[in-house]
């Protein structure tokens, strides 16, 4: 944890995560590098805490951070793993005349 900040308990943590979680759940519109920055800032984590839990490089989260790089599905999966979130590409329902 981001050793600016005072010690939390478990459940303050836990809390802190849950809302990371709801936060960018409500905000399908925001950018993945948004998504992962709020998810860093809400949990009190730094970009090396990030990265290591993640297994993510921390050039690779810093760069997903700043914009330089979007990341992969694959990294953002592992990214966003920590708290139990997937992202995903899925097939949508064939549309009339459009291949299958």
């Amino acid at each position: 944890m981001d050793k600016r900040f005072n010690t939390l308990s478990i459940p303050e943590q836990l809390e802190l995560r849950r809302q990371a979680v709801e936060d960018v759940l409500a905000h399908p519109e925001w950018p993945l590098p948004q998504a992962v920055r709020h998810l860093k800032k809400t949990m009190r984590l730094t970009t090396a805490e990030m990265a290591k839990l993640s297994g993510v490089a921390y050039r690779t989260m810093q760069d997903i951070e700043q914009e330089r790089s979007t990341g992969s599905v694959n990294t953002m999966n592992s990214i966003f793993g920590v708290l139990g979130l997937k992202l995903s590409v899925a097939r949508i329902a064939a549309r009339e005349g459009l291949p299958k």
